[in-house]
């Protein structure tokens, strides 16, 4: 890994520090935008040290309220990005208005298109042992750029778990991308961060399917309208009706109670809703 003198170090370190948190219903939020996150992580893979980035959308604030470890795991995140534009209305609505959206799929592609231009190693872990081929595929045709320093699909045995860890830090990684879905990312990443040792690690759920052309993205309007959601649940209905019908309208209530309670001055930072 590159390694930097002293003085840079201490600056990174301070930048760390620096990072203002905005709460939505106990998951913290990093105020930052998603061109903030891509020259941060720069700065992590210059630094050497493992880093995590994790986004959180409607869903995954919801499920941390009952998920302890899911909590933890996003807790101890170096940036957590909100991802959807509900997190952000309801940012707003509680009068800590976040800069923007940080997607899971977009900060992806914004990650690649760096690496693409400084010749960075990514790892490539998760999904069907197919879809990964294709991925590895273009990222080869359309990122020439991008060392690619190995991959691995998503389906193993508990027992198997030492070893990928073992592969993935030998491969020497600048950015690991993990295509888990929730919260079996979160929990791979609390227990190896550190034994794998990658300056940059991002949970990206299932933007491997979308870079391998297998799922499309909803339209740009609908996605800067906050109608992701709708697109989603009309490719998969039966997958995604409870996401997206039951939790989403869960969060929706929650945020509306945090704002009675912020509207009439009783909303303090971590409050329990």
């Amino acid at each position: 890994m590159r390694k930097l003198d002293d003085q840079v170090k201490v600056h990174v370190l301070n930048q760390e520090k620096a990072y203002l948190k905005v709460d939505v219903l106990g998951c913290p939020l990093t105020k930052l935008s998603v061109e903030d996150f891509v020259d941060l992580a720069e700065q992590f893979i210059n630094f050497g040290e493992p880093h995590y980035i994790a986004v959180a959308n409607a869903a995954k604030i919801v499920k941390m309220r009952s998920d302890k470890d899911l909590k933890d795991s996003v807790e101890s995140a170096h940036l957590v990005g909100a991802d959807g534009v509900p997190v952000l209305w309801a940012s707003k609505l509680l009068g800590k208005p976040l800069l923007g959206r940080v997607n899971g799929t977009d900060l992806m592609y914004r990650l690649l298109k760096r690496a693409d231009e400084k010749g960075y190693r990514i790892f490539f872990f998760g999904t069907k042992e197919k879809i990964l081929e294709r991925v590895i595929e273009r990222i080869r045709t359309e990122y020439p750029g991008v060392n690619i320093a190995g991959f691995h699909h998503g389906y193993f045995s508990p027992s198997q778990e030492s070893l990928i860890v073992r592969k993935i830090r030998a491969a020497k990684a600048d950015i690991l991308f993990i295509a888990f879905g929730t919260p079996k990312k979160e929990l791979w990443i609390k227990r190896y961060l550190f034994s794998m040792g990658v300056p940059v690690v991002h949970g990206v759920g299932g933007s491997f399917d979308v870079l391998a052309g297998v799922i499309p993205r909803a339209p740009l309007w609908m996605q800067r309208h906050g109608l992701e959601w709708l697109f989603r649940l009309w490719q998969e209905p039966r997958r995604m009706w409870r996401r997206y019908l039951v939790t989403n309208t869960l969060f929706i209530l929650l945020i509306l109670k945090a704002w009675l309670y912020y509207r009439i001055g009783l909303l303090v930072p971590n409050m329990k809703l």
